[in-house]
């Protein structure tokens, strides 16, 4: 082969090698001679999710059947959002009530908190991101266990 002509079955050695190895670019150089060879990949869909919805927007299920009239004075009123003082997850992520391993929790139950202190920390796509107090308080309950995964909107601490 000479340096100014290309020789077709070069181009195609040069492809294949390209697409088994799954590279996208290849360039080759001999003597004056440069090949370069890229292909496109196509990328596979993105999909998004919106966050759940909270109990204000889900419409209630259908009732397959009928529950006795005594279970069905008995329930519960239905609820438009979590109690006053109930902290919630702004986030999807993993709860942890320390900042690290071994390391005092932030908060306890009975513990006095000031608006703004952070009461634990939610990772979230490998980023720590502390969730502060909403009010000043007293913690009367923690509802989710250390290192527990949550959803958004899921009630977290109850602060009175």
């Amino acid at each position: 082969m000479s340096d100014k002509s290309l020789d077709p079955e070069i181009v195609r050695e040069l492809a294949a090698i390209l697409k088994e190895s799954d590279l996208t670019e290849i360039e080759v150089e001999r003597n004056s001679l440069r090949i370069r060879l890229t292909r496109q990949i196509e990328a596979a869909p993105i999909y998004y999710s919106q966050p759940p919805m909270t109990s204000q927007h889900i419409p209630a299920a259908p009732q397959h059947q009928q529950a006795p009239a005594a279970a069905q004075t008995q329930a519960a009123p239905s609820k438009t959002g979590p109690a006053e003082g109930t902290v919630t997850s702004p986030m999807v992520g993993t709860v942890y009530h320390a900042a690290s391993p071994g390391s005092k929790p932030f908060v306890e139950v009975g513990q006095s908190v000031k608006e703004g202190e952070t009461v634990c920390i939610i990772e979230a796509m490998k980023t720590m991101n502390s969730i502060p107090s909403p009010r000043s308080g007293t913690v009367r309950e923690i509802l989710v266990d250390n290192a527990q995964p949550v959803e958004f909107g899921e009630p977290l601490f109850v602060i009175d």
